[in-house]
């Protein structure tokens, strides 16, 4: 099966919207929830879905996505309960959905197992953060038979040669990070984002996205004309940890705030 999220981008660009692309943490805060929590993000008006898989030692991440995924290891996430999760919101939406995780995990499973088991979820494609493209090759061909796509980071710190590396892997889109470091909420985009995402249209047609630290409608809103789509995770998720009582409402009225 081929991966739903280029057809997702052309839609989108012919009715001149940006993908608002949520982060959810398999697994939190429950792993019953993880299908629900994705369908009302989903229903709420998110266009594309990552699904992190927890790995105990998570250099990218930030301080909530690393409480999220500590939560979700402490209540017994695996890669096959997030692949089941994976199988069980996909009968509930019709939207891209993308596995990020680390390497580690996925070569524990077992490589050309991850990429047909994820595809047989319904999943349409990886991200994985610790994985340069030049090092890419066998999980880039384990993930094209499967019909998966395979996205790579690019930072304002890039050299061009990375960038170059990054845009001949990929496929389904580039993830620019929109700031330097780890992830997690901030107040301000920091201007060294559109120049970066300059930098990127030069060398690929791929659709652009920009993550990290994106938590405010006006963030999104500084992208318009400028990314093909903006992430957003650790503010997602904060709503969900303030509201035990009902996450699935605060992930849904989170991202209704940020259209």
């Amino acid at each position: 099966m081929s991966s739903r999220i280029g057809p997702a981008f052309h839609r989108l660009r012919q009715d001149r919207r940006m993908a608002l692309i949520a982060y959810l943490t398999a697994g939190y805060p429950n792993l019953e929830s993880t299908p629900e929590l994705l369908a009302a993000v989903a229903e709420a008006g998110a266009d594309m879905v990552e699904l992190g898989i927890p790995f105990s030692d998570p250099l990218a991440d930030g301080k909530t996505i690393q409480a999220t995924s500590q939560a979700a290891l402490t209540g017994g996430i695996t890669v096959v309960g997030a692949l089941e999760a994976g199988r069980r919101a996909r009968r509930l939406v019709a939207i891209p959905m993308l596995f990020m995780t680390y390497l580690n995990p996925i070569l524990s499973f077992g490589l050309a197992r991850f990429c047909k088991e994820a595809a047989g979820a319904g999943i349409d494609g990886l991200i994985v953060p610790d994985l340069p493209p030049e090092e890419a090759g066998e999980l880039r061909a384990a993930a094209s038979a499967q019909g998966l796509d395979l996205v790579f980071f690019v930072s304002p710190t890039s050299s061009a040669q990375r960038i170059d590396a990054a845009c001949e892997a990929a496929t389904g889109f580039i993830y620019c990070i929109a700031v330097t470091g780890i992830t997690g909420a901030r107040s301000a985009l920091d201007p060294k984002v559109i120049p970066l995402i300059e930098r990127v249209r030069e060398r690929t047609d791929l659709p652009v996205v920009v993550g990290f630290g994106l938590s405010r409608r006006e963030h999104i809103a500084a992208l318009e004309g400028h990314a093909d789509g903006a992430i957003v995770a650790s503010a997602l998720l904060d709503a969900i940890r303030d509201a035990p009582a009902d996450p699935v409402g605060a992930a849904s009225g989170f991202i209704r705030g940020l259209r």
